[in-house]
């Protein structure tokens, strides 16, 4: 990977012409004297460090970004060994690469030089203060803000959370753990205004495990929002050439909309952070990408660069709205690494990235020595969370090579010489068995995003440096003294005006008059501070921090909010500041004192419903309650009662954190209550269950209790009957407000745990459905964790279940690590007591890279990458324990790479299974739906998310039970189609495919959808519809051959990249690529209706909830999940006798879009508490008004809604 900043400096059209023949050469396989580009491409630098002088330079942005590389040699290497090259120069040098300077050459062919300046420094300094300093000190009027409390330590939020509000801006301050996102929608909190976050505390899982996920949608949503704001544009424009006369014009036109569209707004998100966070999301790189919102994290530290003449106390940063004082704090004494160091990757040693470019002496870094390595390794990782979320890379940018040359996997396009249409190549492919029709075939292919690239981060290890602010409004000016003009002769109220808006005038008699001459005391702005304390290790730093007794930080300060790890808010050093500081008010977020009360009230509340209904699958999720004579209810605890009356809390000025309280900042500081939620009250949503809904549920409850011969021959036929599926979450896509996203448990006694799939808070569902003793027995028996695919909301837990289950079972000790040439069948003895990881290689590559950050448990893991089998070839799956591709990239010869993997290959036994097999299926690349096999007989298979697959019908067959996703509904077929999932009756009609006992739905659409009701198919009646069948053609995957290989090696293949199935570099004859028209992923089957596709479900008018009814040719029992359903095996029939009451329940439900879009895409703005019948205190909230889409303008020929081309 290379560097290169792009500078902000706007060039003449003289020099434009310039820049891009020096670009051309720079680019040219020949040498090229760097320093006379650098002279003629950059402005004169300074040589020292940028000082208070240096401002212009200060000024200019340097976006890093990374270089793509060569193709490798041979198809055998895959995408693991390449060299440094720079991208094309007519597309990419525009879009792939934005910003392309002369910090490269290329000295001779295949040789690069990486340089980084001293004046890349500025990237690491907080944005934008170069100009704030040139301004003066802005004193401002006052503007109401506040801060709102909108999470607490609980099993479903581990962190705290706050929102700073202005009303042009929102401020998210503290933790961003799993579930904040959920908590947040609860809330009825709109972060579409939000821009800033700041992350207190320590860089590990807790407080950043909720990060990317909140990036993704706030991405989301600023790209829905600047697309509707093109469109708006576009339209504006053309009603603007129409009145203008010039819409035959194309040059015009193309003014126009250029004029337009530079007035839309691109939101970007900043994020202050404590180190190495930059890290934790380029660990994300090979499954996370998003486009249009730039992404930009400044870590705090405590070496800042501080220039000549800076105010010692001047803020860390500013904005228009606030100061703000970072404060680094260390522990009182760092412990001593383990030995041996878990932030060791599963390779002999890391490679950096100096060493990734470096490979056969083809490339050198350029050092100078005013960088240090640290430096250096923090820009490089910044360029690579550059491209993540602000990618220029295109999908539909083809390259033109020789069919020959083409490196797979790889998607090959080529042009149809008839209709001159781009179409996807299905002939012979290089290195397999058939000829190739024309090797010298000019095909074109996609060349990979760049992020996706990087094969391995710098080095690092955990950060100790845990981050608390200060945060205050600017200084308010104050009122004009009327008396006090008359003395100064000031008579016209434009005069006063501007002297009250801060600027100095003169009088009548030519005198300078100041603001402060006219002008009442200023105020200082009210503010407050957030201090994140992990352990009692860091208070003595952090009480002794001279911040607290300097009036240039304090002034105006009101109040302190404690976010306290274990034991740290009972410590009498705290309890003595806060008496110190008893004019301030003190706000403790703690799990010392806090109860674990519920934090997603939707979701808890179904649940209860459902309990109602079927009280033997469904309980109230386990929680505590304020009520101190029944905290243990619900299987909560009362430590919290024991803790409050053992070590109370100071009385003056000190309260407990609570979901909504408020601390008003300005126009005066003070205490709010009147929007705390009251915990959910499971009374009261259970008073409000409908009489009818009951009455089906008696009934059902009765008929389950006199089973028939025939359901009970069918439970006693099953292996492991007894064994239990929890699906701990049920939703699909995006955070919801009322389902958990992906996670089912299947415990088999006798044998252990499986966990497929493991969702965002899938450890904060654990907690609900289980006791701390009962989650304790969980994790004793814990085996597996499978995860199908690398999509966020099927794995964004896992390390904190790992991290749980590691502190459980391990006592967080980690384990030697294994070297490459150790023989690691020793390791999965059961006295190891190890947890197998089993995904596809880009899974288990995260997980390996996220342990230089944090000891998490990776060495206690068993991580394997499980190859797809392919059953038309009788090829079956093999476990592999996973070898980083850098480590086998260092081997000299490709037999000795086969060698390494075959010795790392186990078989199913040593797990304890009778056999495991995983095939790959539609959904997106990697996707794999596996089937466990134990001794015992018991056969579950699981599906992931797919669309119906053939192969997975086969490796299922004859399982006890499948448990498979049911996205959408039939009648949303072409829906399924398009985002490739299933509809209800494929889910069935693969299960009963491979002759499954049982079938439980799962992951369905973020709006309820029918209920299956079921019949036999020799029963006749009224009339159900057949399953359908599957064929083979239409299971397969695309690029599946593309896919396989008989290189063991490739099985490690990489990095994911989602948006398109390209992984290798590709060496093209058109470096500059072309955008091309590409033919739909989604064509209709022939044997299918095609369905319009709709964005989402459409939302039924009335509130009925039908039932969709389905023939079965077999004794196979069916189930529909919901969240937090417990249900064994051999009583899944019973479930089936609840179909009227649920059918009734839903009916009885308003049916609202629950999908996450800050209440909704539109505006409208949520109820915290869940409110209605889901119980909790409802807040009320305006509802915006909806954006229509598609409405028709006056004149039919305007550009409409929806019709915008992506450009």
């Amino acid at each position: 990977m290379g560097l290169h900043p792009r500078s902000a400096r706007t060039y003449s059209k003289n020099e434009r012409g310039s820049v891009v023949g020096l670009l051309k050469d720079l680019l040219a396989p020949k040498k090229k004297d760097l320093a006379s580009i650098e002279e003629t491409l950059t402005p004169q630098r300074p040589k020292q460090p940028p000082t208070s002088t240096d401002s212009e330079w200060l000024r200019a942005e340097f976006v890093p970004k990374v270089y793509s590389y060569a193709a490798r040699p041979t198809p055998t290497e895959q995408w693991r060994e390449r060299h440094v090259l720079p991208t094309s120069v007519k597309h990419n040098a525009e879009h792939e690469s934005r910003g392309l300077t002369a910090s490269v050459r290329r000295a001779s062919p295949g040789t690069d030089e990486v340089a980084f300046k001293p004046h890349h420094r500025a990237l690491l300094e907080p944005p934008d203060q170069a100009e704030r300093k040139e301004q003066r000190i802005p004193i401002h009027p006052r503007m109401k803000s506040f801060i709102q409390i909108l999470t607490t330590p609980t099993a479903d939020t581990p962190g705290t959370t706050l929102l700073l509000h202005f009303d042009n801006k929102r401020y998210l301050v503290g933790s961003l753990g799993e579930g904040t996102q959920r908590a947040s929608v609860q809330m009825g909190a709109r972060l579409l205004k939000c821009s800033d976050c700041f992350l207190t505390g320590r860089t590990e899982w807790s407080n950043t495990g909720g990060l990317i996920g909140m990036i993704l949608t706030l991405a989301d949503q600023a790209g829905s929002s600047r697309q509707n704001g093109l469109e708006d544009a576009i339209r504006e424009a053309w009603h603007k050439g129409k009145n203008l006369g010039v819409l035959d014009d194309r040059v015009k036109m193309r003014e126009l909309e250029d004029e337009a569209k530079s007035k839309v707004k691109v939101n970007s998100l900043r994020i202050f952070s404590p180190p190495n966070v930059n890290r934790t999301l380029a660990t994300a790189r090979r499954f996370v990408f998003r486009k249009g919102m730039p992404v930009d994290v400044h870590e705090i530290t405590n070496d800042r660069f501080q220039q000549e003449g800076e105010d010692e106390w001047a803020p860390y940063w500013a904005d228009e709205n606030i100061k703000v004082w970072a404060m680094s704090i260390s522990p009182d004494s760092a412990p001593k690494p383990q030995t041996p160091r878990v932030s060791r990757p599963i390779t002999p040693r890391k490679r950096t990235i100096d060493e990734v470019y470096d490979r056969q002496s083809t490339t050198k870094t350029v050092m100078n020595d005013e960088l240090t390595q640290k430096e250096r390794d923090q820009l490089a990782v910044k360029a690579v969370v550059s491209e993540m979320f602000d990618s220029s890379w295109r999908l539909d940018v083809l390259h033109e090579t020789p069919l020959s040359e083409v490196k797979l996997p790889a998607t090959i396009f080529i042009r149809n010489a008839e209709t001159k249409q781009t179409e996807r190549y299905r002939g012979p492919l290089p290195g397999g068995d058939k000829p190739l029709p024309d090797p010298n075939l000019t095909v074109l292919v996609r060349r990979p995003w760049p992020g996706a690239l990087v094969e391995t981060l710098p080095a690092t290890e955990p950060a100790k440096e845990a981050i608390s602010y200060i945060i205050r409004n600017h200084t308010m000016r104050g009122k004009l003294d009327p008396k006090a003009a008359e003395r100064m002769n000031l008579k016209h109220p434009k005069d006063r005006a501007k002297l009250a808006a801060g600027d100095s005038v003169e009088n009548a008699d030519g005198e300078t008059i100041t603001p402060e001459m006219v002008l009442g005391p200023s105020k200082p702005g009210g503010g407050f501070a957030v201090v994140d304390v992990p352990d009692i290790s860091y208070i003595d730093n952090l009480l002794d921090r001279p911040e607290w007794h300097e009036p240039k930080v304090m002034d105006g300060v009101g109040g302190i909010v404690w976010i306290c790890g274990k034991d740290v808010a009972t410590d009498a050093r705290v309890h003595n500041f806060m008496r110190t500081f008893s004019k301030l008010e003190h706000v403790i977020s703690s799990p010392d004192y806090c109860p674990n009360n519920i934090a997603l009230d939707s979701p808890a509340a179904s649940t209860i419903r459902l309990r109602k209904v079927d009280p033997a699958r469904y309980g109230v999720p386990v929680h505590d309650t304020d009520d101190e004579a029944a905290a243990q209810a619900h299987g909560g605890s009362d430590n919290y009662l024991a803790m409050r009356k053992n070590h109370p809390l100071p009385t003056n000025g000190v309260r407990l954190a609570k979901r909504g309280l408020i601390l008003q900042l300005e126009p005066n500081f003070e205490v709010q209550r009147n929007q705390v939620l009251s915990p959910l009250d499971i009374s009261s949503v259970e008073d409000v269950m409908d009489p009818d809904v009951l009455a089906e549920a008696a009934k059902a409850q009765e008929a389950i209790l006199t089973p028939s011969p025939e359901e009970t021959s069918w439970a006693d036929s099953l292996p492991n009957g007894d064994a239990e599926v929890i699906t701990l979450g049920t939703g699909s896509a995006l955070p919801s407000k009322y389902r958990n996203v992906s996670a089912t448990l299947v415990r088999v006694p006798g044998w252990g745990s499986i966990l497929l799939d493991c969702g965002e808070n899938t450890l904060g569902q654990l907690r609900r459905v289980f006791t701390p003793s009962e989650l304790a027995e969980v994790f004793q028996s814990l085996r597996i964790i499978f995860i199908s695919h690398m999509h966020a909301d099927h794995h964004l837990g896992t390390a904190s279940v790992i991290k749980a289950w590691y502190a459980e079972v391990h006592n967080s000790t980690p384990a030697p690590l294994p070297t490459d040439d150790e023989d690691n069948r020793p390791l999965l003895d059961p006295s190891q007591r190890r947890l197998a990881v089993i995904s596809e290689p880009a899974m288990i590559e995260w997980l390996s890279e996220y342990s230089s950050i944090e000891d998490f448990g990776f060495s206690r893991l068993a991580p394997l990458n499980i190859s797809p089998a392919w059953p038309p070839r009788d090829k079956p799956s093999s476990l592999n324990w996973f070898v980083a591709p850098s480590s086998l990239a260092s081997l000299p010869t490709t037999a000795a790479k086969v060698q390494r993997v075959q010795r790392n290959t186990f078989p199913a036994s040593l797990l304890n299974l009778s056999d495991i097999q995983a095939v790959l299926v539609t959904h997106c690349h990697g996707a794999r739906a596996v089937s466990i096999t134990l001794p015992s007989g018991f056969k579950v298979s699981y599906s992931g998310d797919c669309r119906p697959s053939k192969h997975f019908e086969l490796i299922g067959q004859g399982s006890t039970v499948c448990i498979h996703e049911a996205t959408f509904d039939d009648e949303l077929a072409g829906d399924a189609q398009a985002k490739n999932h299933s509809t209800t009756s494929e889910a069935l009609g693969v299960a009963q495919g491979m002759r499954a006992k049982a079938c439980v739905l799962t992951h369905f659409s973020q709006r309820y959808q029918k209920i299956p009701v079921l019949e036999k198919g020799g029963a006749g009646g009224s009339g159900g519809s057949e399953l359908p069948t599957i064929k083979d053609a239409e299971s397969e995957p695309e690029d599946f051959d593309a896919e396989l290989s008989a290189n063991p090696t490739d099985a490690f293949s990489g990095p994911l990249e989602d948006v398109a199935a390209t992984f290798p570099d590709q060496v093209t004859s058109n470096g500059s690529g072309e955008q091309h028209n590409l033919p739909s992923k989604r064509e209709p089957k022939n044997n299918t209706d095609t369905v319009p596709f709709s964005p989402m479900p459409a939302v039924k008018p009335t509130a009925q909830l039908e039932a969709a009814k389905f023939k079965l040719n077999s004794d196979m029992k069916v189930c529909v999940a919901f969240d937090y359903m417990r249900v064994k095996v051999g009583e899944i029939w019973q479930m089936e006798k609840f179909t009227p009451a649920l059918l009734r329940l839903f009916a009885e439900e308003e049916k609202v879009p629950d999908v996450l879009a800050e209440g909704s895409a539109n505006g409208d703005k949520g109820n915290g508490g869940g409110g209605g019948k889901n119980g909790g205190k409802q807040t009320e909230g305006k509802k915006g008004k909806q954006k229509q889409q598609g409405k028709p303008e006056k004149q039919a020929e305007s550009p409409q809604k929806g019709q915008l081309k992506q450009e």
